[in-house]
């Protein structure tokens, strides 16, 4: 995010600190200069970009489609041509990632989360009155795409690094460490850093290798202000760590002031003038004894409190080797990490060092941090049939925090540990972290320590990897397919499995859905994947797709957590995923499309796929869950196919003798409930049929095909589904939320010994 402001205000009223540059000929006068400079060190002779990875994700997907889950072989295409561009003009780049969320910025974090919530809300319902994709207005990143594109980098062969502080600080820090050419993002903040020169990602023409250079120098002769004088700044405007509510009065003041002194109203917005006059109360009140970039002005009118979150502010800003308020206040990394006395110092030392090489995921964030976070994903909030991700994944990750934290122990600890979660999804208000708490899986032998897991060797020792993998999810009976498939459909078969038991809504065809686009994802490219037509949209259809990407991340971190039983490439998602693949895969199941049209006519998938069907259903039907066939027939959207031909209509559309009544009869219903009546009726709609679920929950009832689902989750444990808490009654107020109400909290599987 940046300093509130400050971007926008450089672009508007300094134009000349944005100077358009050409990075090929940066490089060259850069190389020149270092050969004439005899001491000049490998990493300035070469032409280095210190790049933000999450500033660049809207740059990198650039594909059409978006909503389905993500077109993730049309982005690997994307970053391999992105890559080669730079690496033609003999630049070298460097990838910083961010690793986790300091408890600082948790507030700012929070309030962006529950901001995305309202877009995703606007997105389904366009999906649903559409039954398209929204315009790019309502852009949202396929869920993951940080998580994978950092390995996804890697992968090419890139020098890429995951943040143990704030990313953009160990940027600015690696920059100006290493004489980088440029810092490439779009943040603000590096402007404030002293440290490389900032360019813009999002004005990168990347055929010409040109964009804009915001000159720090010029912009401080433009405000009147040293470089010295930029944190104040911009923590005055606020930041990240000094919200703007923080600073309000010292604003106030600085703009009535300015205007007193400034009667004609200069050029820029409301905005651009709050920037002026911030600049104008820092250099009036800058003592001129003190130049430290930490210093803080005595004349400030700040109380006790101001004081001390703007001392924080002012931190952030200081890079090792520039001057501090006192020893000590550069950021550092914690001393303690959450859970020392649970794993052994070489867990701890391994564990940092592959979270800083991207070679583990999650690992280091629960072992030193005690923390985990998941930002927003597509999950509609009033679709209270499906079970947001958060709480699907739950047991899952309850298992692999006690492969980390129990295992070698008997989980009797008297401090049973618990792991902080910040998961976002729908009906939670994130006023506070979840508390979880681990969980054993059940091996067939002792549970070993994370030591010999880790640091063992031999093949009694790879198959206890396999094995607490497997465990995770629930799929031990699968052992005897690792080396007869391939890596990526065992993992993508373990996903879905799990999956399955734990989310009673979902029926036969999607399981046929997701395995047979998991089968035929592997023999397509991306251009192939980009020609695939889809007459229509389902809401559901585009939740399962992130559902399934969601599980992805979570099948890497129960990898990592097992020392990689599996190698992390196989369980990317360009191995078993494509959006657009899984949504016409699903829309032919849903139509009881003969499985050979739905493998392609392909006789090598369709044998895969049914091979890898009956080991789901052997396993379902060991833990007590039968499948069921339960057809969603979403609404057409008949604009859209209008402009289909007969034969493109009818690839998703055609249906078995008899069927097409009940398509009629299931859009008619859709039909109505999306478009008929007023508020009231709705309202009052609504209400029965939240009721009519509620009766079938007291009942413990659930009827087949797709005319009733429960609205509350099945969580598995070895010995079957765990007990549902009773149903909680609901006061008046709760019905009269609005057409758009947040859908409950989710019931919660009991704690363990329960």
């Amino acid at each position: 995010m940046g300093v509130k402001g400050l971007q926008s205000f450089i672009e508007r009223c300094c134009p000349e600190a944005c100077v358009t540059v050409n990075l090929r000929e940066m490089a060259r006068q850069q190389v020149s200069r270092s050969r004439q400079d005899r001491a000049a060190s490998l990493s300035t002779i070469v032409p280095t970009i210190a790049v933000d990875g999450m500033a660049c994700l809207r740059h990198w997907y650039s594909c059409k489609d978006w909503v389905c889950g993500g077109q993730w072989r049309e982005i690997m295409d994307v970053l391999k041509r992105w890559v080669e561009a730079f690496t033609s003009a003999g630049i070298r780049l460097v990838f910083f990632f961010d690793g986790l969320v300091k408890e600082q910025k948790r507030a700012e974090w929070v309030k962006r989360r529950r901001r995305v919530n309202g877009e995703i809300c606007k997105i389904f319902n366009y999906v649903k009155a559409h039954r398209q994709q929204p315009g790019r207005e309502l852009f949202c990143l396929p869920s993951g795409l940080a998580t994978f594109t950092s390995f996804a980098l890697k992968s090419l062969g890139q020098e890429v690094f995951s943040s143990l502080q704030e990313a953009d600080y160990e940027i600015a820090n690696y920059a100006c460490q290493h004489g980088c050419m440029g810092i490439l993002g779009q943040d603000s903040d590096f402007i404030v850093f002293d440290s490389a020169p900032y360019l813009s990602v999002a004005k990168l023409q990347i055929g010409t290798l040109t964009t804009v250079l915001y000159d720090r120098q010029r912009f401080c002769r433009n405000i009147g202000l040293t470089v010295a004088q930029l944190p104040l700044l911009a923590c005055l405007l606020g930041n990240d760590v000094v919200s703007e509510e923080w600073m309000q009065n010292i604003r106030n003041e600085a703009m009535a002031t300015y205007r007193i002194n400034h009667p004609a109203p200069h050029s820029g917005a409301s905005q651009g003038q709050m920037v002026l006059a911030v600049s104008h109360l820092v250099s009036s009140v800058w003592d001129r004894q003190e130049r430290g970039k930490g210093h803080i002005p005595q004349s400030l009118n700040l109380s006790g409190a101001q004081r001390e979150i703007l001392k924080r502010g002012l931190c952030s800003y200081l890079l090792p080797g520039q001057e501090a308020l006192q020893q000590g206040d550069i950021p550092a990394l914690p001393s303690t990490p959450a859970f020392e006395k649970y794993v052994s110092p070489e867990i701890l030392k391994a564990c940092r060092e592959k979270h800083v090489a991207v070679e583990g995921f999650m690992v280091y964030n629960v072992l030193c941090e005690g923390v985990t976070e998941c930002s927003n994903t597509l999950e509609d909030e009033e679709d209270t049939e499906l079970i947001p991700q958060a709480l699907v994944y739950k047991r899952c990750r309850q298992l692999i925090y006690g492969l980390l934290l129990l295992h070698g122990h008997d989980g009797r600890h008297a401090d049973f540990p618990a792991v902080k979660e910040w998961f976002v999804y729908p009906g939670h208000p994130l006023l506070e972290a979840d508390m979880v708490h681990p969980l054993l899986a059940s091996l067939p032998c002792d549970n070993p320590s994370l030591d010999l897991l880790w640091f063992g060797s031999g093949p009694e020792v790879s198959a206890l990897r396999l094995t607490s993998f497997l465990s995770i999810f629930g799929c031990l009976d699968f052992s005897e397919l690792y080396g007869t498939i391939e890596d990526s459909l065992l993992a993508a078969l373990c996903l879905v499995t799990y999956t399955l038991l734990q989310v009673q809504t979902l029926y036969e065809e999607d399981a046929d859905a997701y395995l047979s686009q998991a089968v035929c994802v592997r023999l397509k490219s991306p251009q192939e994947l980009q020609q695939i037509k889809l007459p229509f949209l389902s809401s559901r259809a585009v939740q399962l797709g992130s559902l399934y990407v969601r599980g992805l991340s979570h099948l890497l971190f129960a990898n990592c957590a097992s020392e990689c039983p599996l190698p992390n490439a196989a369980l990317m998602p360009w191995q078993s995923f494509d959006g657009r693949l899984f949504h016409s895969k699903y829309l032919l199941a849903h139509n009881y499309t003969e499985k050979t049209v739905l493998l392609d006519n392909n006789p090598s998938c369709l044998s895969l796929f049914l091979c890898l069907k009956e080991k789901l259903m052997e396993t379902c039907r060991k833990r007590g869950r039968i499948l069921q066939s339960g057809r969603i027939a979403p609404e057409r959207n008949h604009e859209a196919e209008a402009g289909l031909s007969h034969r493109e209509r009818h690839s998703v559309s055609d249906q078995a003798p008899g069927d097409g009544e009940r398509w009629s009869e299931m859009e008619e219903t859709t039909r109505g409930h999306q478009h008929g009546g007023g508020r009231k009726e709705k309202w009052e709609a609504g209400r029965d049929r939240r009721e009519f679920r509620d009766r079938l929950w007291e009942g413990g009832g659930r009827m087949r095909g797709s005319q009733c689902f429960h609205s509350q989750p099945h969580f598995y444990n070895d010995g079957g589904p765990l007990q549902c808490p009773p149903k909680q009654s609901r006061s008046q107020s709760h019905y009269n939320r609005g057409r758009y109400r947040l859908a409950p909290r989710w019931s919660q599987p009991p704690p363990p010994g329960t």
